[in-house]
C-alpha cells in the first residue's frame, strides 16, 4: 500500500478512463457530423421542442443556455435548457433536443426510474463528496469501520450512474419515436438522429465503469488492509 502513489490504481482506471475518453470523442464526433447535415424540413433544434409541444399537448418553459451539447431538463423548472446548438438547421440540433423532450415527457408521467434517480441525488452528493475523505481517514487510522463506510457512501455515485442508463436510454427510445411519427425528420434522416443519440448513450455506459472500477478499487485496498 502506497499512500501517495499506488499504481495498482491505473490497472483499475486506467480501462473506464480510455473507455471515457474514446465514448466522449465519439458523440463530439458524431454530432460534429450530423451537425452538417441540415433538415429536408428546415427545422431546427429550437422549433422541433415547440413542434413536439403542439403535437403532445405538454407545455414546458424553454430557456436558453451558453455552450454546445450541454443541454438538459430541469424537472424542478419544468424547463429545457437548450444550448446553442439548438437553433442549427441539423440532424444533430433535432436528435439533442427531442431526447431532451423525452425526458420531459418522462417528468409528466411518472417515469419511476427518473423518480428514483431524482430522490438518490442528495445522497449522491454527500457520498460522492465526503465517501472517498471517509474511507482514505479509515485507511490511515487502520479503522475497518470508517473504511467500510466511505466505500458505502461513494457506492451511492455508482448506483446513481447504474440508474441514469435507463432513464437516458428510455428518453432517446421516446424521442426517436416522436421526431418519426410526427414527421420531424425524414426516413434518411432518422440514422442520423440514431446515430447521435446512439453515440450520447456510451458515455452513461462510461460513468458506470469509472464509477464501478472506483468502487472495486476501494474494495481490493480494504480487503489488503484487513
Amino acid at each position: 500500500m502506497y499512500y501517495g502513489f499506488n499504481p495498482t490504481y491505473f490497472i483499475y482506471m486506467l480501462p473506464a478512463l480510455l473507455f471515457s475518453l474514446w465514448a466522449q470523442w465519439r458523440v463530439t464526433s458524431t454530432f460534429n457530423r450530423y451537425a452538417r447535415v441540415p433538415t429536408s424540413s428546415g427545422i431546427n433544434g429550437a422549433q422541433t421542442a415547440e413542434l413536439l409541444m403542439e403535437r403532445t399537448g405538454h407545455r414546458f418553459g424553454v430557456a436558453s443556455i451558453p455552450g454546445m451539447l450541454t443541454d438538459y431538463y430541469d424537472p424542478s423548472r419544468k424547463t429545457m435548457c437548450l444550448s446553442q446548438s439548438s437553433v442549427q438547421n441539423s440532424v444533430a440540433s433535432v436528435a439533442v433536443v427531442a431526447h431532451e423532450f423525452g425526458h420531459a415527457i418522462q417528468d409528466v408521467e411518472g417515469y419511476t426510474p427518473m423518480k428514483l434517480r431524482s430522490a438518490i441525488v442528495p445522497a449522491v452528493k454527500v457520498g460522492a463528496a465526503i465517501g472517498p475523505i471517509i474511507f482514505i481517514v479509515g485507511l490511515f487510522l487502520a479503522s475497518t469501520g470508517l473504511i467500510w463506510a466511505g466505500i458505502f457512501l461513494f457506492s451511492a455515485s455508482a448506483i446513481f450512474a447504474i440508474v441514469t442508463l435507463p432513464v437516458e436510454l428510455n428518453a432517446s427510445s421516446r424521442a426517436l419515436h416522436m421526431l418519426q411519427a410526427n414527421g420531424v425528420l425524414s426516413a434518411e434522416e432518422m440514422p442520423g438522429a440514431q446515430a447521435v443519440l446512439g453515440a450520447a448513450a456510451m458515455t452513461y455506459l462510461a460513468a458506470i465503469a469509472q464509477t464501478l472500477l472506483q468502487v472495486l478499487y476501494f474494495v481490493s485496498l480494504a480487503s489488503r488492509r484487513r
